[in-house]
């Protein structure tokens, strides 16, 4: 199963780099004033820091949609890929995406722009800082294929931030019911929210308990912890490490990027 890893990336233990698009259209924090116009030329220096830097891969995501829907606006996903569209032309690495917190939506999006993966919660249901939250992954893996999604890798988010399990389970049961009875093409490990370390113990009792099924870390990768991530980890996601300051408010900083990357090459060349 980690085949698809090498033959999507290129690499072994890839580094996703998040592009975090501003507000969109119907957010609260959305900025009129700046409009669209804005928005596509952060995201647009964003993503190109990040290639600048050297990353693996890109995921957009509407990061600043605060607070997050769990079925989103249609306007938001419009929007995306309105901005994804005309980003293609300058995209030179492998790219996916994830509209918070919307499985369907995160497909539709990909399918809309050729995105080669989405991350998403699919699996599970949650007490949230977004209330109670449900999820029905039949009903969106029949979705993906009743619109020609199959080609779409789910890279399963299986410890959301910002939310804890209802069912009181441990995270190696959830791990192993997760794969068994949705086959996902990867699990992703978090932190508590963006930014936070994700606990190398719970990225071992993932990876123990599922050796077969590729493992991310989702959040918190940063250069003093990388070594140790990806001695457990079969890739990482990264944003805020590489926002300037290591702030996730801020823009992307290429030297940051650089410097994590450069690491990154040591150990895969180790």
């Amino acid at each position: 199963m980690k085949s698809w890893i090498n033959e999507l990336f290129g690499v072994e233990k890839p580094v996703v780099g998040m592009c975090h698009m501003q507000a969109m259209p119907g957010d609260p924090k959305f900025d009129k004033k700046k409009g669209l116009d804005w928005v596509y030329d952060r995201a647009r220096a964003d993503m190109l820091a990040l290639q600048e830097g050297g990353i693996d891969a890109i995921m957009f995501s509407n990061e600043f949609s605060l607070p997050y829907l769990t079925q989103v606006e249609t306007v938001t996903v419009t929007c995306m890929a309105a901005i994804i569209g005309e980003l293609k032309r300058e995209i030179n690495v492998p790219y996916g995406v994830n509209v918070l917190w919307d499985p369907s939506a995160s497909i539709d999006l990909a399918m809309a722009t050729g995105a080669q993966f989405v991350r998403e919660i699919f699996t599970g249901v949650y007490a949230s800082d977004f209330g109670l939250w449900n999820t029905n992954a039949g009903e969106v893996i029949r979705h993906q294929h009743r619109i020609g999604a199959e080609h779409v890798r789910l890279l399963f988010n299986i410890v959301p931030e910002s939310a804890v399990y209802l069912a009181g389970r441990q995270i190696a049961d959830i791990a192993r019911s997760t794969v068994f009875n949705n086959q996902p093409d990867a699990l992703c490990v978090s932190g508590l929210i963006a930014g936070a370390e994700t606990s190398a113990q719970t990225l071992k009792f993932v990876k123990d308990a599922v050796p077969d099924t590729p493992v991310f870390a989702n959040t918190g990768v940063k250069i003093e912890n990388v070594t140790d991530q990806l001695a457990i980890a079969d890739g990482a996601v990264v944003g805020t490490t590489f926002k300037h300051d290591g702030n996730i408010w801020n823009t992307v900083d290429p030297k940051r990027v650089k410097a994590l990357m450069q690491k990154v090459r040591e150990l895969r060349e180790s």
